[in-house]
């Protein structure tokens, strides 16, 4: 049977059992919760609502988060606190595996003014992560709920991970997102799609670094030539950095921290940057032109700099092993009479991190929604149940005619 054939009776009644309603209200519930990244409180909160959910398939671990830190305003590395992050395995002998990630912060803080949901009209809901991604996590634990109800569920195991800081770079679930990335043969990740239903295809990598530039005091009216300025320093390389962009490979200089007193010659800056590569090339052309910079300054300006950072997010091209999984999607969808689309973004999401270990995987199975990250997030009502019916039908086929790690 073709994976664009329609659904089987089998497989018909379990999509019928899917429950649209149900999705909306826990999301509507999980969107009260504040889980922004930083808010442990809100974060745990939220751990806590999903374990028991995630426990009627099998046992959960609460894993802590890997050691974090980041650059301070003086330079100095200080430690960055993440929430819990959530592991589910069901299955680990079954002949074909799935991993299902979705992130259970989002963007907006404990103090930020968009805290509540509200219907933009009968088929519009807005609120904090009702796309992005708390919709999203209702879909996945519908589909899954519908795969473990149908006569397939023996054939296929899968792992999912909940994590706890997508929102900023995954930091601290790292390691295990790219353990279970390597375990299993296929990946759906539960980022919200367009409002149309358009998936993400190749996304472009990101790196954030800081860059701190240490140079000597002085008194700038007595003896200014015995000091080496830090903050002229980092401007010259936000400068050169700025260069660095080209088609395919934007660089954006984003904020300096450093000076006092204007009699004294700064010492210390720490010039914050953002890279974003559409490929591996790419990416690679900007680890040297910003190592050319970095010894450049140096020389120019007599100074030291320390780089943090890295590119967290690789590039990820929708290459031969990734189209197999948008294939497979796209006859689900047909199967389904749901046409599914992708187009290329500038965007990244933990899809990235998964398809670096080799990983086919498909990113954008949540939701249909739209304006994420901002207070006019929205998500339209009627995607959960297609959605969900979208990946239960894909974990049935897979389970059935199974799925090949290239």
């Amino acid at each position: 049977m073709s994976d664009s054939a329609p659904p089987t009776a089998a497989e018909a009644a379990i999509l019928a059992r899917i429950d649209a309603k149900a999705m909306i209200d826990r999301t509507i519930r999980w969107s009260a919760v504040n889980s922004g990244s930083r808010n442990l409180a809100g974060l745990a909160a939220m751990a806590d609502a999903l374990t028991p959910l995630l426990a009627a398939f099998g046992p959960v671990a609460r894993v802590a988060p890997s050691a974090a830190s980041a650059v301070d305003a003086t330079g100095t590395a200080v430690p960055l606190v993440h929430g819990d992050n959530l592991h589910l395995t069901v299955r680990a002998d079954a002949p074909v595996r799935v991993l299902l990630t979705g992130h259970m912060d989002t963007v907006f803080a404990a103090d930020h003014p968009f805290q509540a949901t509200r219907w933009i009209d009968a088929a519009t809901l807005n609120g904090p992560g009702v796309a992005d991604m708390k919709g999203g996590i209702a879909v996945m634990m519908a589909a899954l709920a519908a795969v473990e109800a149908s006569p397939f569920a023996e054939r296929i195991g899968y792992e999912v991970v909940i994590n706890s800081d997508e929102e900023v770079s995954s930091p601290g679930s790292a390691g295990l997102l790219q353990e279970a990335a390597r375990r299993c043969h296929l990946g759906l990740t539960y980022e919200p799609a367009l409002p149309d239903g358009t998936l993400a295809g190749a996304r472009g990598g990101s790196g954030n670094f800081s860059a701190t530039v240490r140079g000597r005091a002085a008194h700038a009216g007595r003896e200014p030539e015995k000091g080496r300025n830090a903050v002229v320093a980092a401007a010259d390389f936000a400068l050169r950095l700025s260069r660095l962009a080209r088609a395919g490979c934007t660089v954006n200089p984003a904020k300096i921290d450093g000076g006092g007193p204007n009699n004294i010659v700064p010492d210390t800056a720490v010039l914050r940057f953002n890279v974003r590569p559409a490929t591996l090339s790419d990416q690679a052309y900007a680890e040297a032109g910003i190592a050319a910079s970095v010894a450049a300054i140096v020389t120019a300006h007599d100074v030291g700099i320390t780089l943090d950072g890295s590119f967290a997010r690789p590039p990820k091209p929708l290459d031969a092993n990734q189209r197999r999984a948008f294939d497979l999607v796209a006859a689900c969808g047909a199967a389904l009479g749901t046409p599914i689309a992708w187009r290329d973004t500038g965007g990244v999401c933990d899809g990235n991190n998964l398809a670096a270990t080799g990983l086919a995987v498909v990113d954008t199975m949540g939701v249909r929604g739209g304006a994420i990250h901002s207070a006019d997030e929205f998500v339209r009502v009627d995607s959960f149940g297609e959605r969900a019916a979208l990946s239960a039908l894909v974990l049935m086929r897979v389970a059935q005619h199974g799925f090949v790690r290239s």
